[in-house]
């Protein structure tokens, strides 16, 4: 128990520990000692039926243990017994992030299960969990583009954004990507972060909006933002919608994909990003995987250690056997000795 007690402390001086070795070879000693004199029980003269009806003998013939108990503290006190408590202070270079969605009507096609939005939308939701110490907004495009978060550090309230997210956001339809890419822009340029990144996940081409996505491409670059696109369906036919009226009924068809991969490429090429295509849910996380991987956060970890001593408990308990047995053994102990 005592050596289970001792592991919880680190000590100051160790060697001294050496001398707990000492503590039994002086109890036998004693003992053997105290036979040689007739004592059975280490006391000469005492009868065993007097042993049984006297507790002063039994505080006599205890006062050896009692003694090296007192000796072994004051030994572990020598060695300063200290605890150690440790902090880390962590200091994260993190990297600004906009999400870039489109929310255009084809996002609803059951290619993905349920459907294209909310599989990017869960498959998001993950990446902004792993992101803890990084800035990230989130900016959606139709057929024009707004911010619908910017940047934060509050993921709690950007991931009810994220799940909020639907495709009647919008009153004008089409896929307008150098708009929404133009979006995440205006909100990093003037970051201070010395990396920033945009994730822009289409599932169309660009039909829609004033800002052609070349150029918005070409602004990132000046800017020193890298642009990561995703391509979002699967090769050929899928069900999707096929039409929508004023209330917002849905006709559903065989519907075909189409994702301008060669725009979404250069966009990724001119700016130092990489360009990615999902045909299911399990590449699609892929994908933000092989991001997370790339846009390391840059942390520093520094452990501080205080130390506090805890020798006076050792010591005064130590003490404090030694100097009750030396006032018995002067008082009611005396007629024995």
């Amino acid at each position: 128990m005592i050596i289970l007690f001792l592991t919880n402390y680190q000590f100051e001086d160790p060697w001294f520990l050496i001398l707990l070795l000492l503590v039994p070879v002086i109890l036998v000693k004693y003992l053997r000692t105290a036979r040689k004199q007739g004592s059975e029980l280490g006391l000469p003269g005492i009868e065993s039926d007097q042993v049984k009806r006297n507790w002063k003998i039994w505080l006599k013939i205890l006062q050896p243990y009692f003694t090296c108990i007192a000796l072994a503290l004051m030994i572990v006190a020598l060695a300063r017994p200290q605890e150690i408590e440790k902090e880390e202070e962590i200091k994260a270079e993190g990297i600004d992030i906009f999400l870039t969605m489109d929310l255009s009507i084809s996002m609803l096609a059951k290619d993905f299960e349920p459907n294209r939005l909310e599989a990017s939308k869960q498959v998001a939701l993950e990446f902004i969990e792993k992101r803890s110490f990084d800035r990230i907004g989130l900016s959606i495009f139709s057929g024009d583009a707004f911010t619908q978060c910017p940047l934060t550090s509050d993921h709690r309230v950007l991931k009810e954004f994220v799940q909020d997210l639907n495709v009647f956001m919008f009153e004008s339809t089409g896929t307008a990507i150098g708009m929404g890419l133009s979006s995440a822009l205006n909100r990093l340029k003037d970051s201070q972060a010395k990396s920033k990144v945009v994730i822009l996940l289409t599932d169309g081409k660009n039909n829609a909006g004033y800002i052609n996505p070349e150029l918005a491409a070409s602004l990132a670059k000046e800017l020193g933002i890298r642009v990561y696109t995703i391509g979002v369906g699967t090769e050929g036919e899928a069900l999707g919608p096929i039409n929508i009226d004023r209330n917002n009924n849905i006709r559903m068809g065989m519907t075909r994909v189409e994702i301008d991969e060669k725009l979404l490429r250069e966009i990724a090429a001119t700016t130092g990003g990489r360009y990615f295509r999902a045909t299911n849910l399990e590449s699609l996380q892929a994908v933000y995987d092989n991001i997370n991987k790339m846009e390391k956060t840059v942390m520093e970890v520094t452990v501080i250690k205080h130390k506090s001593d805890h020798f006076r408990p050792f010591l005064l308990i130590g003490l404090g056997i030694i100097l009750l047995f030396l006032i018995l053994d002067l008082s009611l102990l005396r007629s024995i000795n």
